[in-house]
């Protein structure tokens, strides 16, 4: 026999059911039998059979219909809902407009098996039973209902089998999958209306989207079931009631408590959660913001509804506790602050009418802190002296001295109204003005006359909103910063490494990520034509400090040999492009990172030049990318102007004289038009008090050697020029950044 598969609909309650089951056993005898002549085994029919099955079964059900997968699907997804088959439409019989979510037709046809269920309408009970076919080729499902009547009576014995069955069902109907604890809907369904002494309390799991944005699901997933293991653990199993009340909020109910101990077991809550690690993530930092009510006589959802109030006030400061038992806040350290009126946020009311700010304060004052305007221009005085210590402003359009849009136009030039919300109250409703008013950026438009409470449940939203994304953009910038700060240190390491084998000076790395940034600011300024943006530019300037790399695999002998390189030794250099790459070629994971794409363009052709003529696969005008041509610039520079084992440095003015003069190597116009726009700014960046690089006498000896070079060759010593830069390039001949650079 083909086990049958039982499925409650969600809205059943258990004592509609009188349990009439003799007819379900009826429809499955028959459906047995049918299996048992060998023609259910067989699913697959033409339509001629189909119609002869369904005459069959008419004789026992209520209703037989057979509907296509395509119906079945659509109607899923709330499309077609007009299919009749009484009784058991779904969306009529919960009076919902919606079909059921658990409907037995598609999981038939998901799994091509035969499924039932019990649907409840009233005091009516239907059973409902699918069957997977094909007719002629096609899904289809043929659907059977059947009406139980009172007749239809179980036996002793089963009917405390199918009670218990179902009372299992209940438990799991009101069970949070990922926790284990009770869902929302059971406090919809069972407390909500009840009026009880109890201690309320709302816990708000801190960070839980950023948990899910930046480490994964699965660590917000671990992170909220650490924390509802660690208040399961704390709390009376037998009388005290926890709830997943929303994604990331959890809702504790403890009947019968005292104000000491409920304020006691809240701050408990908070430190023993703070204290926890999440598995496999023990980087993140658990906290939890807590509202706590004390509930005598009023119904449940209204004390909810405070603790939710105190629990935004906890978060405005993270990992605290807010209660109204004693109008007292406990910091991350335990300490209180007597004065709950620091912890208030505080509402502008901005309107020319005294009674109408009058009216509005009424309304908020008690959980807000007031500040009033009669007019624009103090509005802006005050914004301007608050800042963000102001939560939200109430404005009015029509006022003396500078209306609403006046003070909207300059919040919104001024970007103020990212950070600060405003709701528009006002008389005027017509459809220009509140165009306009959403257009320069109020989260909310409310028209006179107003109701008391939409006003304060919506300004309560607002608030809400706004301190929850002003914590995220606060927590988000403090990770980027964080992760900007490690991947710098990182890669400043690991070039060092190189540098000190290098026998270089490790201002070297420094200068090329400098002149990078430099480079690269200025080439977006002048010109399109590269399309980087901020991410791309900033990666860039990151991934020069990788351009040498390579070098740690080239023999220490070569690297820091004083004087020129044989041409076997010049070769074995010229190997550290190639290098370099199969080093980042070799972090397999990280291959699809932008920052490893990057830094394998910069170290494989940061010696290529714009005329064809470098290394290693000789690639000529834009075939080079433009990250390794602005590194390649700023390299040749640095190598100019700084001391080596086998030369000493250059001046600036020289350097950018030898690199504009084609002297080592050719590089993209665009870029050289570049350098000259900000050669005065490297001046002071990289040999200036930025760095602050002192002149030796060795220095000022080379200035002067230029100087008199400048003054022969103005006199027609060139023919000395050239000898003095032969000899210059002996020297020079042995380093990436000058050595082959000027060879020539």
């Amino acid at each position: 026999m083909m086990s049958q598969v039982i499925v409650l609909s969600a809205g059943m309650c258990l004592r509609h059911i009188p349990f009439y089951v003799q007819r379900i056993r009826q429809a499955a005898d028959e459906s047995d039998r049918i299996e048992k002549d060998g023609r259910m085994k067989d699913y697959k029919m033409t339509g001629q059979q189909a119609e002869e099955r369904m005459l069959q079964y008419e004789k026992v059900f209520s209703v037989v219909r057979l509907l296509d997968a395509e119906t079945i699907l659509n109607a899923a997804k709330g499309k077609n809902q007009n299919i009749s088959a009484e009784p058991c439409r779904c969306f009529d019989f919960w009076e919902t407009g919606k079909r059921c979510s658990n409907c037995v037709s598609l999981k038939a046809l998901k799994e091509k098996n035969k499924k039932t269920k019990l649907e409840f309408r009233e005091n009516n009970v239907y059973q409902v039973t699918a069957h997977y076919v094909e007719v002629d080729g096609k899904p289809k499902v043929m659907e059977l209902i059947q009406y139980l009547d009172e007749a239809d009576i179980v036996d002793i014995d089963g009917s405390e089998r199918l009670f218990t069955k179902l009372n299992g069902f209940q438990d799991e109907l009101y069970r949070d999958v990922l926790t284990g604890i009770y869902n929302r809907r059971y406090y919809e369904d069972q407390l909500r209306k009840q009026i009880l002494p109890a201690g309320i309390a709302m816990i708000d799991l801190d960070d839980f989207k950023l948990y899910n944005d930046t480490c994964g699901h699965n660590a917000g997933d671990l992170a909220l079931t650490t924390v509802a293991g660690v208040i399961r653990g704390m709390i009376r199993r037998t009388t005290d009631i926890l709830i997943r009340y929303g994604g990331d909020e959890l809702l504790l109910v403890m009947p019968g408590v005292k104000e000491e101990d409920f304020t006691q077991k809240l701050r408990q809550i908070q430190n023993e959660v703070h204290s926890k690690e999440v598995p496999g993530f023990s980087r993140l930092q658990l906290s939890v913001s807590i509202g706590g009510v004390l509930s005598e006589e009023h119904k449940i959802e209204n004390a909810v509804e405070m603790a939710d109030k105190l629990m935004y006030r906890a978060k405005n400061h993270k990992n605290a506790v807010v209660t109204a038992v004693n109008s007292q806040m406990a910091g991350p350290n335990g300490v209180f602050q007597e004065d709950s009126e620091k912890i208030r946020q505080q509402i502008l009311i901005v309107d020319d009418s005294e009674l109408n700010r009058e009216i509005l304060s009424e309304m908020l004052h008690t959980d807000f802190r007031i500040l009033e305007a009669e007019d624009g221009a103090q509005a802006l005085e005050m914004l301007q002296q608050q800042g963000t210590g102001i939560s939200l402003v109430l404005l009015d359009i029509i006022m003396p001295v500078l209306d609403g849009f006046g003070v909207l136009s300059y919040m919104a030039r001024e970007h103020i109204i990212e950070d600060i919300p405003v709701i528009m109250i006002s008389s005027d409703d017509s459809e220009k003005n509140i165009r306009r008013a959403y257009e320069l950026g109020v989260s909310d438009y409310i028209s006179r006359p107003f109701d008391a409470k939409v006003v304060y449940q919506r300004v309560f939203n607002t608030i809400k909103l706004y301190a929850k994304q002003r914590r995220l953009i606060t927590l988000v910038t403090d990770q980027i910063y964080e992760k900007e700060k490690s991947s710098r240190m990182m890669v400043s390491i690991l070039s060092q490494i190189v540098e000190f084998r290098n026998g270089e000076s490790g201002l070297h790395v420094r200068h090329i990520n400098i002149l990078t940034e430099m480079l690269l600011d200025r080439l977006m300024q002048k010109t399109g034509r590269y399309h980087l943006n901020w991410n791309e530019q900033y990666l860039i300037t990151l991934a020069s400090s990788l351009h040498d790399i390579g070098k740690i695999g080239i023999d220490e002998k070569i690297l820091n040999k004083p004087g020129r390189l044989t041409a076997e030794e010049f070769e074995e250099m010229k190997k550290h492009t190639v290098i370099g790459e199969e080093i980042l070629c070799s972090l397999e994971l990280y291959q699809n990172e932008l920052l490893v794409k990057v830094a394998r363009e910069i170290c494989r052709w940061h010696h290529e030049r714009y005329d064809g003529r470098g290394y290693p696969d000789g690639l000529k005008g834009e075939e080079i990318p433009i990250s390794a041509q602005v590194v390649s610039l700023a390299d040749v520079y640095d190598a100019l102007v700084s001391d080596r084992v086998y030369k000493k440095a250059y001046s600036h003015e020289k350097a950018i004289q030898m690199i504009l003069n084609g002297e080592c190597g050719v590089f993209n116009p665009l870029l050289l038009e570049c350098l000259l726009d900000i050669k005065d700014k490297i001046r002071i960046r990289i040999l200036g008090g930025d760095v602050s690089r002192e002149i030796s006498e060795r220095g000022k000896k080379e200035q002067a050697a230029v100087l008199s070079e400048d003054s022969m060759e103005s006199s027609g010593g060139q023919k000395l020029q050239r000898i003095y830069d032969r000899i210059i390039l002996s020297l020079v001949d042995g380093d990436e950044g000058s050595r082959d650079a000027c060879q020539k």
